[in-house]
């Protein structure tokens, strides 16, 4: 049977787990099917525990279901989520229907079970008297997965420490009597069946590899004690023409059920989500949810309380305000400003601009970090976040979506040269001459929004930079061999001046007692009505030049005033915060 959590109607594509693992009940999609249902129309392949069917007929059963759904909508992918037997069950489907737009997430598949950890115990389990087959589900316990990740699931991690391990405690009691009436679900008999099938699913479909042409992707755990996820995941990634891997290394077998891991998440972060044959950065974006944005404040507090972000913003009359209330909340909208050293600034803007305006500022980034030269397979990189809020590569295309859907658009002309600026070159703009997104703004009639920020140098010291590294031997050779790689994604190839010198490479940083962030977005500059800057060069250099002096007037601006702020440095604000008001902003510089 196959039931259905209906997703929103108006969602462009389905969703199909198979989703048996050894239990056969789809257990590993409990978890997920809730969030998973607000995009996706989910189901869930179950089979019952008394049914025999060969593994060969579940191939045909599930592929008849697919090509139904695909005949009424051929230009839509279908998702097929397959944990453990349920990968090996996906990947047959997928190597008989190469015709068929399908997106494989494979979860440690059970491809390898030929090199199983379990492959010396096959045979005991065979001889196990009746009476003892109680003690089959303790054994695959020691197996399946971390038990403390499978109690701490819905466990609330805002109570004090004393209630978290009550309820931790209570949750991993819990588990013991499940665990024995698992021995009435699966009895020996079905066992054995089950690892048969097991074993004419990994042989069907390891024979048929090279058959597939879906794209694939694969989550590997590291603590996988009933399969060699690990070393599988990178075989799989050499035979498929077109797999990803990402790879959990605390995680054990039973990955979709440990606390920790949302798979609707990790189908953002790795950019699977699409709802036509390609992916497209604008139109299949989903905002974070709640707990994402949760977690990513969580994750930032170091960030946030090291460098105490003050952001200001200009009103209408020309009055600077603390807070954000100066920016639009209408779109289209284009922040333009300066891109600090490694970009420290990101996380705090994006942060508050969803805290204060509930706004998703849309960053454009250098295409090189979305490519796959520069991914990482560990469970969650600094890549899938950028991805999950919304960043994407900086192409003209890109911009004319996201004006043309009214979106908030977060732009740095000077891109990677700023970011990567040498020593001396702090709050030095490295713009192109050319005027490149003030025309297109006009076309929109979009509001843009300069702003300067300041405070890299009391943060962080610059104390190796390209031309330092460029002198060492071994460290040049490597830096001129990785953006060999890159040179395709040069935005600014052909351009003249410093802003064309798109350079990657790993500063040498040594932190400081932090001082303190500060931002200041200048009065809104209107285009609606300037239609005239389409075809008037001349006016829209104007313009272009009007905004760059804004955003050096404004970083002039706050090297003064953060003189003024007597909670500059993070010392003084951990006092305020010990002693006076731990939630209130701490207190700045009066405008």
């Amino acid at each position: 049977m196959w039931p259905s959590f209906k997703g929103l109607s108006h969602l462009a594509f389905l969703a199909w787990p198979v989703n048996a693992g050894m239990d056969g009940l789809g257990l590993g999609l409990i978890l997920h099917h809730k969030s998973l249902g607000k995009v996706f129309d989910v189901r869930c392949m179950h089979i019952p525990v008394q049914d025999r069917t060969p593994f060969e007929e579940l191939v045909t059963w599930v592929e008849k279901t697919l090509r139904a759904e695909h005949s009424s909508s051929p230009k839509k992918p279908i998702y097929l989520v397959g944990d453990s037997f349920g990968g090996s069950l996906a990947l047959a489907v997928a190597a008989r229907n190469p015709d068929i737009d399908l997106v494989v997430i494979l979860s440690n598949p059970a491809t390898s079970f030929g090199r199983s950890q379990l492959q010396p115990l096959l045979p005991l389990l065979k001889a196990l008297p009746n009476e003892l087959q109680i003690t089959v589900p303790y054994l695959l316990s020691l197996v399946m997965g971390d038990p403390v990740k499978l109690a701490a699931v819905d466990v609330n991690r805002e109570v004090p420490p004393t209630q978290y391990f009550e309820q931790l405690a209570g949750n991993l009691t819990a588990l013991l009597p499940r665990l024995s009436g698992l021995a009435d679900i699966i009895p020996k008999e079905t066992m054995l069946w089950k690892l048969k099938l097991l074993k004419d699913g990994a042989a069907y479909a390891n024979s048929r590899l090279h058959a597939i042409k879906a794209e694939v992707l694969l989550l590997a755990s590291g603590k996988d004690n009933m399969l060699p996820s690990r070393v599988e995941a990178w075989r799989l990634s050499n035979s498929l023409q077109n797999c990803k891997v990402k790879y959990f290394k605390d995680n054990g077998h039973t990955i979709l059920l440990e606390d920790g891991i949302n798979l609707l998440t990790i189908i953002k972060g790795t950019s699977k989500y699409r709802r036509s044959r390609n992916h497209d950065y604008v139109r299949d974006f989903i905002p974070p949810s709640t707990s994402e944005f949760k977690q990513a404040v969580e994750g930032n507090g170091v960030l946030r309380n090291a460098t105490g972000p003050v952001l200001l913003s200009t009103m209408d009359d020309g009055k600077i305000v603390r807070g954000l209330a100066g920016v639009p909340n209408e779109g289209p909208v284009i922040l333009v400003g300066y891109h600090m050293l490694l970009g420290i600034e990101l996380a705090p803007l994006v942060e508050e601009f969803l805290r204060e305006k509930k706004i998703m500022v849309r960053g454009m980034a250098h295409p090189t970090l979305f490519s796959s030269q520069f991914s990482e397979n560990k469970e969650f990189s600094f890549n899938d976040y950028l991805r999950i809020y919304g960043a994407l590569p900086v192409y003209p295309s890109n911009l004319f979506k996201l004006l043309k859907t009214k979106s908030h658009v977060l732009l740095y002309p000077g891109g990677a040269r700023e970011a990567l600026h040498r020593k001396g070159e702090e709050y030095k703009l490295f713009w192109p001459e050319q005027p490149e997104f003030v025309r297109m703004a006009a076309r929109f009639g979009a509001t843009i929004v300069p702003f300067g920020v300041v405070g890299e140098d009391d943060l962080v010291e610059l104390v190796l930079d390209y031309d330092d590294m460029m002198k060492i031997p071994f460290l040049s050779d490597r830096i001129r061999s990785d953006n060999e790689k890159y040179e395709s994604f040069n935005i600014r190839a052909g351009m003249s001046g410093e802003v064309a010198n798109q350079v990657f490479y790993p500063p040498g940083l040594l932190p400081k007692v932090p001082g303190r962030l500060y931002y200041l977005f200048g009065k809104p500059i209107q285009t609606k009505g300037k239609e005239e800057m389409l075809k008037d060069r001349e006016k829209a250099q104007e313009l272009y030049l009007q905004i760059k002096s804004e955003v050096e007037t404004s970083m002039s601006y706050l090297l003064i005033k953060r003189n003024e702020d007597p909670y500059r440095g993070v010392i003084n604000r951990t006092i305020y915060r010990a002693l006076r008001a731990p939630m209130d902003p701490i207190p700045t510089f009066e405008p």
